[in-house]
């Protein structure tokens, strides 16, 4: 075992100590909004500094949430946005990303240099609103999920990854039969799993936390996502959210003081799922993403 030298340990205790600094300071406005969302409102309300526990101790922002109608009709709509929009990301992106990988392509450059223009120019908003509503998709779910279906970035970090599989591979299951679905799907892609797992997490997170598209598209509620609704709870002001007053004075709640407990509780409410699910792709995030970025 070789030594560290009076330099290197410095240099690891600074790190240390830097390492220590940033996880302090990343970490604490996540326990600040969940000690915010366990604090009686009253409690809350007189607060005016950083908090390191709960002002007093209440579930009454959780049991308003629980309670708040709009809250599940926002988690079906983001779980239905969620799993087919990320689907729809998935299939379009991997299908994209093979045919643009593949170097005896028609036309592969100009197509590339076309599909690489559209990351950094768009048509603007308003072209953009027309086109969705010529098409007969405003105010619906596919107003959603239709004109975000590819990533550019995302397509060409997985053509990148798809680029990487040996010719020969693919050669050899030609010369077997196999037809250009049967060699993507189960050669190129279980070979490229890191990557796609790297993208599709991009995506999904990209769908759950989706709302300009649902504020633009959009104009029935029951077709709202659920951070609109936690837009409606953080932007706009109490005296224009009717409802929310009303069931405040159901439960027993003075609105403007439960309002701000109610705020970071569906913070909680709207970012643990998205929680649960990284740790399931986490082992393939850095390794897919490493695959796509380095060569190409």
């Amino acid at each position: 075992m070789i030594k560290a030298s009076k330099s290197e340990r410095v240099f690891y205790f600074c790190n240390t100590l830097f390492m220590i600094f940033m996880i302090a300071i990343t970490l604490y406005p996540m326990l600040y909004v969940i000690f915010c969302s366990f604090s009686e409102p009253m409690e809350l309300a007189k607060s005016d500094s950083l908090l390191f526990w709960p002002a007093g101790f209440s579930t009454a922002g959780y049991e308003f949430v629980l309670k708040y109608r709009d809250i599940y009709t926002g988690y079906a709509n983001t779980l239905f946005y969620v799993i087919v929009g990320t689907a729809v990301n998935m299939l379009l992106t991997i299908l994209g990303a093979y045919a643009l990988s593949r170097k005896d392509m028609m036309l592969k450059t100009p197509i590339t240099v076309l599909i690489t223009f559209t990351m950094f120019f768009s048509g603007g908003l308003i072209p953009s609103f027309l086109v969705v509503q010529k098409l007969g998709m405003y105010n619906s779910v596919w107003a959603i999920i239709l004109p975000s279906a590819i990533s550019t970035w995302n397509l060409l970090v997985l053509k990148t990854s798809f680029g990487e599989v040996p010719d020969s591979l693919l050669e050899s299951a030609r010369m077997d039969g196999a037809n250009e679905f049967v060699i993507l799907f189960r050669i190129v892609v279980p070979v490229s799993m890191a990557a796609i797992a790297a993208i599709t997490l991009f995506y999904a997170v990209g769908r759950w936390n989706e709302w300009f598209s649902a504020l633009m598209y959009l104009k029935d509620r029951s077709k709202y996502p659920l951070q609109m609704f936690l837009r409606e709870m953080l932007v706009i002001p109490q005296g224009n959210n009717t409802q929310f007053a009303a069931e405040a004075v159901m439960v027993g709640e003075n609105s403007a003081q439960l309002k701000e407990v109610v705020k970071y509780c569906t913070i909680v409410v709207s970012t643990v799922p998205i929680l649960c699910f990284y740790p399931f792709l986490q082992k393939y995030f850095v390794k897919g993403v490493m695959i796509g970025s380095m060569k190409g």
